[in-house]
């Protein structure tokens, strides 16, 4: 399932990552490149299972924990008002 981001949050990049800037509350998360690649992969219309391939393909990383991962953080930002699923 991909995302999209609330209506009131905004997106910027930053060297290594990306800032999520709440407008209603005045906010700002920010997320490190491995946060940056699920969120990022995830708006442009790819799956959690694609973010996982992604993660998986810079290393020798557990496939469960990497997949656990993902859910974490998409369960974050679903949970912060930040992005809802679609």
């Amino acid at each position: 399932m991909t995302l999209r981001l609330a209506d009131h949050v905004s997106l910027t990049g930053t060297g290594d990552g990306d800032v999520l800037l709440d407008e209603r509350t005045g906010r700002y998360w920010q997320l490190n490149a491995t946060g940056s690649l699920v969120l990022r992969t995830l708006l442009d219309g790819g799956d959690d299972r694609r973010a996982v391939e992604l993660l998986l393909a810079d290393g020798d990383a557990d496939p469960d924990a990497v997949a656990a991962d993902v859910a974490e953080v998409v369960g974050q930002l679903c949970s912060a008002g930040l992005a809802v699923r679609r």
